[in-house]
């Protein structure tokens, strides 16, 4: 387990933040820009020193102000992936993964090229490849350092939508075969939904809130934190067949069956779905004869309180989902906790960019993400 419990202030910017993260698992620090979240994985790495506070990974005590331990970089035996790669340009692909190489019992040179399809890059120089593929290859020479932990900042902030479509799928590998824990940053909610098994949001240098991604992407109250256009709920489903005639997918849950354009995987895939709050509709009987595929009976469950002409309301139809309405809407449909609603969400709205594998939240089965 990391164990992190750290403070610091440079200027006007203050860090108090604790959390912890379970081996073997992805937790992402998801925040807005000047949250921390650089700050913090720096200091994990040993590239910052925290004023006071401790860092502790497995059975190693990495930092301790009262102890006066600080550990250096290059002993703590941590992985770091950085938004630009940071390859070295005069050498090839080859030569960059073999730069640092410990060779005390990690993966080697094949196991990385197999894991990250590198193969056809090995002979080639930085400057050829791909946002991706120089990513890819960053990735790769991060791991074969042997580290006990990989830090990734933002590694695909500097790669367009379809370049991260293409290596998200090489994180998620990553995740399931080696075991590593990851701790990684990120502004994107989609890349998180997809990737993490545990959130933690920053705000102003603190931990507002920490938990699983379900849990978290439920919560109307975080939604200044994980996004207003973006938020809404996320639900853990799991993938039953595709339908060819009209070529959909049918993914359960327990609340039902949200059926989904273009979605074929084997049966039995857990997928995560994220339904944004902006996509969800209500009504107070069942519509019919309408083109909306996916409608779920329901009751509310919290409304939220916010000023303005729109709100956020919870609603319980055997998972968590979010509705975002007009102010009129809850006035006229006299909406409160524990009315029976029929939510609706449009089956084309799901965004079929964030689906993929699945988090491993211990107790839950997980999902990779639908919208």
């Amino acid at each position: 387990m990391l164990e992190v419990n750290v403070q610091y202030r440079a200027g006007a910017f203050t860090m108090d933040a604790e959390f912890t993260a379970e081996t073997g698992t992805v937790t992402s620090l998801f925040g807005r820009s000047g949250a921390g979240k650089t700050t913090l994985v720096n200091m994990i790495a040993g590239l910052m020193r925290p004023e006071t506070g401790f860092i502790r990974l497995e059975n190693d005590v990495l930092f301790d102000s009262e102890q006066r331990i600080n550990v250096a970089p290059e002993a703590r035996h941590i992985g770091y992936v950085f938004q630009d790669g940071r390859l070295f340009p005069h050498m090839t692909v080859r030569s960059n993964l073999m730069y640092g190489v410990r060779g005390d019992g990690g993966l080697d040179l094949d196991q990385v090229t197999r894991l990250l399809d590198l193969k056809p890059l090995l002979g080639r120089k930085p400057a050829t490849l791909s946002g991706g593929e120089r990513q890819r290859v960053a990735i790769g020479r991060a791991l074969l350092s042997s580290p006990r932990m990989l830090l990734m900042d933002e590694p695909l902030a500097n790669i367009d939508i379809q370049r991260r479509t293409e290596i998200l799928p090489f994180i998620e590998r990553l995740r399931e075969e080696t075991g590593l824990t990851i701790i990684y940053v990120s502004h994107e909610i989609e890349e998180v939904i997809r990737l993490a098994d545990t959130l933690v949001l920053l705000s102003d240098g603190r931990v507002a809130a920490t938990g699983g991604v379900e849990e978290l992407m439920s919560r109307i109250d975080l939604k200044p934190l994980t996004g207003r256009y973006e938020s809404g709920a996320v639900l853990s489903t799991v993938f039953g067949y595709f339908d060819d005639q009209f070529g959909l997918g049918h993914l359960s849950f327990p609340g039902g069956t949200l059926r989904v354009p273009g979605v074929n995987v084997p049966p039995g895939t857990q997928l995560r779905a994220h339904i944004r709050a902006r996509d969800v509709s209500l009504a107070l009987t069942q519509p019919a004869e309408v083109s909306i595929l996916n409608v779920f009976e329901g009751t509310v469950a919290e409304i939220g309180d916010e000023n303005g002409p729109q709100l956020d309301v919870r609603l319980d139809i055997g998972a968590p989902l979010i509705a975002r309405v007009t102010r009129k809407s809850v006035h006229d449909l006299k909406l409160s906790p524990g009315k029976k609603v029929y939510a609706l969400v449009k089956a084309v709205a799901i965004d079929r960019r964030s689906l993929g594998g699945q988090g491993r939240e211990k107790g839950r089965e997980q999902a990779g993400t639908a919208q």
